[in-house]
């Protein structure tokens, strides 16, 4: 189960609003990129970000470049989880694969600052700030597993791969 504050943002949320293209050169030194994250949307977000912070998205999130280096740099930035209307398709293989939970849920309802668990098992979006909750399709197995395991990478180091 994943727990916390809510981090609010509309449709078609790109790759370059997550990581501006101008900080490509920082590609190579993830620490220093981490700390551009969303800057041009949400001003002073690395700051404000918190160990555990859900962001809390629209339709086509993460559309654009297929820049592996977003949903990285936003888990680095402590985010656990992306809860959103819709994905770009390649933005929500790199999350799970780089151990950051996209989740395909309605969010209407669900507004910046409001506390959110997420029982990722269960297929479960609960809104601890409202009093209620949403369903979605829970991940497969394969996917649960790589974000139990904190990414694809490390995922296939302990098990040597997988089979579909």
């Amino acid at each position: 189960m994943l727990k916390g504050r809510a981090w609010k943002f509309g449709d078609n949320i790109s790759t370059d609003h997550i990581i501006p293209g101008r900080f490509y050169h920082l590609r190579s030194n993830l620490e220093e990129l981490k700390k551009h994250v969303f800057e041009d949307v949400a001003c002073g977000f690395y700051k404000k970000a918190q160990k555990g912070d859900i962001i809390v998205g629209g339709r086509n999130f993460g559309l654009g470049s297929s820049r592996e280096h977003a949903p990285l740099i936003l888990k680095m930035a402590g985010i656990d989880a992306i809860v959103a209307s819709s994905f770009a398709r390649i933005f929500y293989r790199n999350a799970i694969n780089v151990g950051l939970a996209a989740i395909i849920c309605e969010t209407t309802g669900i507004d910046e600052g409001d506390r959110l668990e997420i029982r990722i098992d269960e297929g479960v979006l609960v809104n601890t700030t409202k009093g209620n909750e949403k369903r979605f399709s829970p991940l497969s197995s394969i996917m649960r597993n790589i974000l139990a395991e904190g990414g694809l990478d490390h995922y296939i180091a302990r098990h040597g791969g997988f089979s579909i």
